[in-house]
C-alpha cells in the first residue's frame, strides 16, 4: 500500500508552502479512501512518496487516469492567502492503494 502525491513543479513554491499542499493533498485523498484501504494503508506504515509534474494540464490528466483505475485522489486548490493566487491547482494526491495500481498511473514521474 502507498498513496503517491504529485506537487506542481512550475509553480516554485516554497518549501514550507510545498509542505502544506502535499499535506492537504493526502488527507484529502486519504479521506477519500473506502474504510479497507484507509486501514490497511495506516497498519503499513502509510508509505508516501511525492513526485513532480510541471502545469495544471499534468495534474487533471493523472487524475483521469486514477479515477478510470478506480483509485482514491484528490485535487488541491489553494486557497490564496500567501504564495499563490486564490483557486490554483497545486498538488494531486492518489491512494492509498496498492503499490502496482499507484505505479500504474504515476510510475514515470521524477521524484519531487
Amino acid at each position: 500500500m502507498k498513496q503517491a502525491i504529485v506537487a506542481r513543479a512550475d509553480l516554485n513554491m516554497g518549501e514550507g508552502k510545498l509542505a502544506a499542499q502535499v499535506a492537504h493533498a493526502a488527507l484529502m485523498a486519504y479521506e477519500d479512501a473506502d474504510r479497507q484501504s484507509q486501514s490497511a494503508w495506516k497498519g503499513s506504515g502509510q508509505k508516501k512518496v511525492v513526485l513532480q509534474a510541471d502545469g495544471e494540464a499534468a495534474l487533471f490528466k493523472l487524475a483521469d487516469k486514477a479515477e478510470r483505475e478506480g483509485l482514491p485522489h484528490a485535487i488541491v486548490r489553494d486557497a490564496g492567502h500567501t504564495e499563490l493566487e486564490p483557486g490554483t491547482v497545486s498538488a494531486l494526491a492518489i491512494g492509498p492503494a496498492s503499490e502496482g495500481a499507484i505505479d500504474r498511473v504515476t510510475g514515470d514521474l521524477s521524484l519531487y
